[in-house]
């Protein structure tokens, strides 16, 4: 199978910078999101692609193994850096080999396949909506045009370990395969991308056809879009050229830059002798208050809804978070609903306004799950 790419990656009308990073990589294309503010998104995207790329060439691992590896880079990273403390990305990730399409995904950038003229989606968003849609709260229709519908449930680089979504797609020829982040699924709908993969044929062309249906329809966040198209024949080799003469082996859009690359580098050189071990128990604990200080979760205080600073967890008896809001909504209430079950647990957050963002939610959703007149 003969695979042509087309690959775009536009800053949109809105946005100051690009937080988005893709890499084309034969057999291996991916596609990330970053957030946490223009250069918190900026280095957690990019060096997520930079760790996939790097274990991806030294043959570690599987794709999922090399995604969580990235997400352990990615926390590490915003441990020691306090200017991209908080930061996170998505990531969505296509390996082909031969027929077989591997995806290996967290978060809501998107994996779409283009078959006989049909659109279908290969990735889960992982959003708080979805989450609603599921348990019957919103329809998919209300899902697409909901306030908060950016709310992430998973991402690279906010916890310690994540769970990545697998899943495999056997490659017909004529298939397209469609790897976007949200600055496109948000602006253009699914109807739309789908006449435009149906009236252009060359790759590149639909790519930048997509992105520029995205910057017209407001173009509120950073737009990527990578197309796989399947045709008969040999696949290509890792230095290969498609079609259309764009070079396979081309590397992360935006690696990170030296200087961006010493805090973590340097963090890993320290070690030898007594002075330096005391060095590394204060830095590790300054970098734990500090990571502390950016998350942020909606859970349970004196039986009423809560907002905390920190994470839902506790370490030798001393918990880990503090309450930074105590709402009057009782918890009782919002556990009696089926998406709010776990909110003993903590419902995490990317920042405050996320948190915030949470509460109303519950907030209306306890009030419409109340009896008429009561």
């Amino acid at each position: 199978m003969n695979i042509r790419v087309g690959s775009a990656s536009d800053i949109g009308q809105v946005r100051e910078g690009n937080e988005d990073s893709f890499l084309v990589l034969a057999p291996l294309y991916v596609v990330a999101d970053g957030m946490g503010g223009h250069r918190g998104g900026e280095v957690a995207s990019s060096l997520a692609l930079e760790t996939v790329q790097r274990l991806f060439e030294a043959q570690q691992g599987t794709l999922a193994d090399q995604v969580t590896e990235a997400n352990r880079a990615v926390f590490e990273r915003s441990q020691v850096d306090r200017s991209v403390a908080g930061m996170g990305t998505t990531l969505t990730a296509a390996l082909v080999e031969g027929d077989r399409v591997h995806l290996a995904h967290v978060g809501d950038s998107r994996a779409y396949l283009f078959r006989g003229g049909e659109l279908s989606m290969l990735t889960e968003d992982h959003t708080l909506v979805h989450r609603m849609v599921l348990e019957g709260e919103i329809t998919e229709a209300e899902a697409e045009t909901h306030p908060h519908r950016s709310i992430l449930t998973r991402a690279l680089g906010v916890d310690a370990s994540v769970q990545v979504d697998e899943g495999d797609v056997i490659a017909v020829a004529g298939d397209r395969i469609l790897l976007c982040s949200d600055g496109l699924t948000a602006m253009v709908p699914d109807g739309q991308i789908r006449e435009i993969l149906s009236a252009t044929p060359d790759p590149q062309e639909a790519v930048d056809t997509l992105v520029r249906a995205a910057n017209s329809a407001g173009g509120v966040d950073n737009i990527t879009a990578l197309i796989l198209d399947f045709d008969e024949g040999e696949p290509p080799g890792r230095a290969d050229t498609t079609d259309t003469g764009v070079p396979h082996r081309s590397a992360v859009k935006r690696p990170v830059a030296p200087r961006e690359r010493a805090p973590f580098a340097r963090g890993r050189r320290v070690g030898i002798g007594a002075g330096i071990a005391v060095t590394i128990g204060v830095l590790a604990f300054v970098g734990l208050r500090l990571y502390l200080d950016s998350q942020w979760f909606v859970g349970v205080s004196n039986g009423r809804v809560a907002v905390f600073r920190g994470i839902p967890a506790e370490v030798g008896g001393i918990g880990l978070h503090s309450v930074v809001v105590e709402t009057s909504i009782p918890a009782e209430e919002a556990e009696a609903l089926p998406f709010y079950r776990e909110l003993g647990d903590g419902i995490t957050a990317p920042d405050r306004e996320s948190a915030d963002a949470i509460v109303q939610q519950i907030r209306a959703d306890v009030t419409s799950a109340q009896p008429a007149g009561s």
